[in-house]
């Protein structure tokens, strides 16, 4: 009886949440560092099946890094990255569109198992309009988004989950690999989303990334800024943590850094008084 009460006071300590974002947009990028690992990924599938029953309207971008760098690597092709971007010329242009594509089609499949419609959107779907990045080094075909076919994306949105794969066409029709965090942000800060969570492989912003008690739970712009200068957010951190940033100065309310490793930690981030990571907030 006592573990039954227990489980009802979760579900209580869950309703003011489920509440106040019922209908919301809730921007969620999902890693490629975790995406290979099927406990984790059936975890983090289970959490935006349970958030579109809540009526939560939850749209996926997802990366795809270390498959890409794996598959380069059996294709004896170095993988090459400047400030957290992979350097991408014609050969791994190629790569990477092939392994997104089946990583998109296996998340829409494993998140119809669980009885919610999902709709892939892939390159050829022109959903992401982009430009070539610049950079101080070139990093080949390497794009930011620049426009997003808003109406697509909300009529799959009404009916079912948008699952997101970062590549997109320039004007002149050239393919470009984009940046998984700066998609997220992009469509978190046009649509609008009311939050944008950021799911990876750390427990969120660490101060000593060798130190778990290092956490920062919570962190302003400003703050997270200064620690971007200071270069204690450094690497791979850098582009999520900007895009947060950014995300947030266009008027998405707060933006979360998650380890999805940590079971169901979406939902323990958001309908949680305490939450698990680290928030970035105005």
């Amino acid at each position: 009886m006592e573990e039954a009460i227990k489980k009802a006071d979760i579900l209580i300590e869950a309703l003011p949440y489920i509440k106040q974002f019922h209908k919301k947009i809730m921007v969620i990028k999902y890693g490629g560092s975790i995406l290979g690992e099927k406990r984790v990924r059936k975890s983090v599938l289970e959490d935006i099946a349970f958030l579109r029953y809540t009526g939560i309207r939850p749209i996926l971008v997802h990366g795809g890094g270390p498959t890409i760098t794996e598959r380069l690597k059996k294709l004896k092709i170095s993988s090459q990255f400047v400030e957290g971007f992979r350097v991408t010329d014609s050969k791994t242009l190629k790569v990477v569109e092939e392994e997104l594509n089946n990583l998109n089609d296996l998340i829409v499949k494993e998140i119809t198992s669980h009885g919610i419609k999902a709709r892939g959107f892939k390159k050829e779907d022109k959903i992401l309009l982009v430009k070539k990045k610049e950079s101080k080094k070139d990093l080949g075909f390497v794009g930011e988004v620049v426009d997003f076919n808003r109406q697509s994306i909300e009529e799959v949105l009404s009916e079912a989950i948008p699952v997101i794969c970062p590549m997109g066409v320039s004007k002149d029709n050239t393919t470009y690999n984009i940046n998984a965090d700066e998609v997220a942000f992009f469509l978190a800060s046009y649509l609008p989303a009311e939050k944008i969570v950021f799911l990876t492989n750390v427990l969120g912003v660490m101060r000593d990334p060798n130190d778990e008690d290092s956490l920062i739970s919570t962190l302003t712009v400003k703050e997270a800024e200064e620690l971007i200068r200071e270069k204690v957010i450094d690497e791979g951190m850098v582009p999520k943590v900007k895009a947060a940033i950014e995300a947030i100065k266009h008027g998405v309310k707060k933006a979360h850094i998650v380890d999805a490793k940590i079971s169901h930690a979406i939902l323990l981030e958001i309908f949680t008084n305490e939450g698990i990571g680290t928030e970035i907030v105005a």
